[in-house]
């Protein structure tokens, strides 16, 4: 099942296709095993996919295998051509003119010395280096010449001088072109491990689902591979167990870790009819599942499929980083040329500027700094959705750190959506408990969303319900019923005006100021007698009185929009410490509220259900759809967040400025060296005996690589 969601990762849309419809294939210049439809990054070495051939979708089902195929093999070659290379390359070194200038020692000739370097720097070049020519090809071939082609050229420019003065009695670079390959095939071992360890965001999703899951068939319990459970099947999920697919609960009581897919870090409580998602981990009890999707339909798969396009698509910080990688290799080849000819103009030896050729070529490879970008927006995207919210548009990631003000929709974002007691009044002598008792035990028999809030006061009271005879609704007025002989009414104001009940003048008042609040106002009566008042209104979140605290801390203002009328909308934004409210807006008006912000010049992120705040979504320059559970589809929003919880909104801003802290750092990483290395490789000092050799060229290129991928993966420890 992990292999069938992460390939539809990559080939979700083939089913849409018509059969034999050619289709553009993207590939690894290093690892042609690697093939998918989208461009994007190498999960093997990082490298930027190159537009491959258009291929007949018949025939192309091999893109995730080939590169599941690959896993491991790929290393394991490069490291293995290099411990080649390097044995190879310790008798071409020992036999180099360097060695007996530096220790004075030479070492011993014998027929056909002189032809060592030639015939095993030949084995090197065409054994250990025919890779990076190949990848070479496919660049130079797909328009787009990067780090494959600079290393093509200068290993060739090397290997062709060198076999010339061979026969020519010139000096041969046989051992700057063997320990250059051996360096090479080193650092992109090294390279490819540290970026296939920033770059598994999907591999670690795949790893949430159980290899296997156990099925009822027939009232017998059996355990069989995931790639055969059907929708509508039940399974049996025990303690500790993982959950197989997305499904609903047809028996049984647990708490569920969501926390790998939500964020959510406390275990939710989940009972009979409540939904369950692919991936999470069972509890203490033991849950009976209906399935209800399976494979590419699941919401884990969705999250998989999200996190794949986002890594696809580039952020503008990226492409700014692609068109200077593209520039520098020009630089470089341009550059690598000039100091050919300066150095033969100037009377050096061809050796000796062929060394300085293949030294530019080398430093200034654009490996890191086309990794420097992608790497840790890949690593973002996953640390997104492992803390609940799902990045659609990377430049929705980007742009949060620039905002400002964040706008949120009031009902169901800051608050609950549903009545709540909010306070209970007692008059003269009769308690709260009293008044709510009484009130609850008329309202447990209606379904009216203000019943069900004051019943759900009453049973967290721990009050126990009379049972209500002669139950009569009062059409406008609220609801009748006798208890122990008593006529007890429970009701508005209109119910108080039509039994001639005045309030009293301390209710009266306090009654009042909740009517300024927006709060509903419920009474109880009991044989003509007022007991006491109950108000109920919109509950807010606590998890929003710390998002707005949290927002202020970090610079950003909080705004509020309602269809409420003004006085509602005054006192949640008193009791939120929201900085501007805008009250009475109908849903097809937010969109210009959102405008008539940004023309102050501010910054806005929206926040809504993704529904009826679409075109507010659309408008504003970061769309987060909140609450949105399992639905990943919302396409008017760059941003989802899984769980109901304001507080996430910080988080999305935090992270966008963490990643953008992370790009700026692995910009310099990637390009500060060259600074220094391009003047040294040319040869700038080597009038003070300074040089920089291309083998050391390449130590410096390949670290560099290293520190970027090192740094992008420091990114998962940080807490957002």
């Amino acid at each position: 099942m992990t292999e069938q969601i992460s390939n539809g990762v990559n080939q979700h849309n083939h089913n849409s296709n018509h059969q034999g419809d050619k289709k553009t294939i993207y590939t690894c210049p290093m690892h042609p095993e690697i093939q998918q439809e989208k461009p994007g990054m190498c999960p093997e070495c990082g490298m930027s996919l190159v537009l491959a051939k258009k291929k007949n979708e018949v025939t192309d089902h091999t893109g995730d295998h080939g590169a599941d195929k690959h896993v491991g093999h790929s290393t394991a070659m490069f490291f293995r051509k290099f411990w080649v290379s390097l044995i190879l390359t310790i008798p071409v070194v020992l036999y180099a003119d360097v060695v007996e200038k530096i220790f004075k020692w030479s070492s011993p000739d014998f027929i056909g010395s002189e032809y060592l370097p030639l015939v095993l720097g030949s084995i090197v070049f065409f054994y250990g280096g025919w890779v990076f020519l190949v990848g070479a090809g496919r660049e130079i071939k797909a328009h787009l010449p990067g780090m494959m082609t600079l290393i093509g050229i200068a290993v060739s420019a090397a290997y062709l001088w060198s076999v010339y003065a061979v026969f020519s009695g010139a000096e041969a670079l046989f051992w700057e072109l063997t320990t250059l390959i051996t360096i090479m095939l080193l650092g992109h071992w090294l390279e490819m491990r540290a970026v296939s360890g920033a770059q598994g965001a999907l591999k670690e999703l795949s790893k949430l689902l159980p290899d296997t899951a156990e099925v009822i068939r027939d009232g017998e319990t059996e355990k069989i591979p995931l790639s055969e459970l059907r929708e509508n099947d039940m399974v049996l999920v025990r303690p500790g167990a993982k959950i197989p697919a997305d499904g609903k609960i047809i028996d049984g009581e647990s708490d569920v870790n969501e926390s790998m897919v939500t964020g959510e870090s406390k275990p939710v409580s989940k009972k009979d009819g409540d939904s369950v998602i692919a991936g999470t981990i069972n509890g203490d009890g033991v849950l009976k599942i209906m399935v209800a999707n399976i494979g590419e339909k699941t919401f884990l798969a969705g999250v998989m499929r999200l996190v794949a396009e986002a890594q696809a698509s580039k952020s503008r910080l990226q492409m700014l980083s692609d068109r200077a990688a593209l520039y520098l290799t020009i630089i470089a080849v341009a550059g690598g040329l000039i100091t050919l000819v300066a150095w033969l103009m100037a009377g050096a030896e061809v050796g000796f500027a062929v060394a300085r050729l293949v030294a530019v070529l080398v430093i200034a490879c654009p490996h890191a700094l086309g990794l420097a970008v992608p790497l840790v927006a890949s690593i973002s995207t996953t640390k997104a959705a492992q803390n609940g919210f799902l990045v659609k548009q990377r430049l929705a990631l980007e742009a949060a750190r620039t905002i400002d003000t964040v706008l949120f929709d009031k009902t169901g974002t800051l608050t609950k959506g549903e009545f709540g007691v909010v306070e209970i009044w007692g008059v003269d002598s009769h308690t709260q408990d009293e008044v709510l008792q009484l009130a609850a035990s008329l309202d447990a028999l209606s379904q009216h969303p203000i019943s069900k809030a004051v019943v759900a006061k009453a049973k967290e009271r721990g009050l126990s319900l009379e049972e209500p005879k002669k139950f009569e609704a009062l059409k406008g007025k609220g609801i009748k019923a006798f208890i122990e002989e008593k006529e007890v009414m429970v009701g508005g104001p209109a119910l108080l005006e039509s039994i001639g009940i005045n309030i009293p003048n301390k209710l009266s008042k306090q009654v009042q100021d909740a009517g300024k609040k927006g709060q509903t106002i419920i009474f109880t009566v009991k044989d003509g007698t007022l007991l006491g008042a109950i108000a109920l209104a919109d509950i807010i979140r606590e998890e929003s009185r710390e998002a707005i605290k949290a927002l202020k801390e970090i610079g950003v203002r909080a705004s509020m929009i309602t269809g409420d009328s003004e006085d509602v909308a005054k006192w949640v934004s008193q009791e939120l410490g929201i900085d501007e409210y805008f009250a009475r807006v109908l849903p097809h008006q937010k969109s210009e509220k959102v405008k008539e912000l940004q023309k102050r010049d501010l910054k806005v992120a929206m926040v809504g259900d993704g529904v009826n705040d679409a075109p507010a979504l659309m408008q504003a320059d970061i769309g987060i759809a909140i609450g949105a559970g399992t639905n990943v589809a919302i396409e008017s929003a760059g941003i989802i967040l899984v769980r109901n919880d304001p507080r996430d909104i910080v988080k999305i801003i935090k992270l966008s400025r963490m990643t953008y802290s992370k790009m700026i750092q692995n910009l310099f990483w990637a390009t500060g060296y060259n600074v220094i290395a391009l003047p040294l490789a040319a040869g700038a000092l080597a009038f003070k005996g300074i040089l920089l050799e291309p083998a050391v060229a390449a130590v410096f290129m390949s670290a560099s690589t290293v520190i970027v991928a090192f740094n992008a993966m420091l990114l998962r420890r940080q807490k957002i």
